[in-house]
């Protein structure tokens, strides 16, 4: 079982993913992809360590899948492929490589007998990026967030702390083509 949530900055989906794990019976991994680039981030990774309960993390920026294969029988949290995706931009790995690796990703969470959930930021419903990296970004991470979604079992969108679920549409809609 995927539980993939998506939002904006400051949406609650980490809080949520957190809240998600405390309710759980059993253990809980907890995956950081952020890497502490700078005084800033450090600071934020200290608040974030400090919010979470005492579960084992693995700070992972690039090879997040062999992290959750490993989980055994633990509820993983992955906070979060937006960091993770950018992680693997800023060394250089191309659109195809990201996206395959955010295949193998879903395909391994897919694969456990224990929950996994996603945390990931919605990037495309903002301006349009000026330049080529950002739009590059925009368009990976939204690609990464859809083959997520595609083998999620929920995917819920975050805005202000409150959530809407995200369905599959060709499920809602039914045969158009009748």
């Amino acid at each position: 079982m995927i539980t993939l949530l998506l939002g904006g900055a400051r949406s609650g989906k980490s809080a949520l993913a957190v809240e998600l794990g405390r309710r759980h019976e059993g253990p809980v991994v907890f995956v950081a992809t952020c890497p502490p680039l700078d005084d800033e981030l450090a600071e934020r990774i200290a608040r974030h360590r400090a919010d979470r309960p005492d579960w084992p993390t693995v700070e992972e920026p690039l090879d997040v899948a062999p992290v959750v294969a490993g989980a055994g029988d633990a509820l993983v949290v992955v906070d979060c492929l937006t960091l993770w995706v950018s992680n693997l931009m800023r060394r250089g790995d191309d659109d195809a490589s990201i996206l395959a690796a955010a295949t193998e990703l879903a395909n391994v969470a897919a694969g456990r007998g224990a929950p996994t959930i996603v945390v990931s930021n919605e990037v495309g419903m903002g301006i349009h990026p000026a330049q080529e990296l950002g739009r590059r970004y925009r368009d990976v991470l939204g690609n990464v967030n859809r083959i997520v979604a595609g083998v999620a079992s929920t995917t819920l969108l975050l805005v202000a702390g409150r959530a809407v679920r995200l369905d599959d549409p060709l499920a809602l809609v039914g045969d158009a083509t009748a």
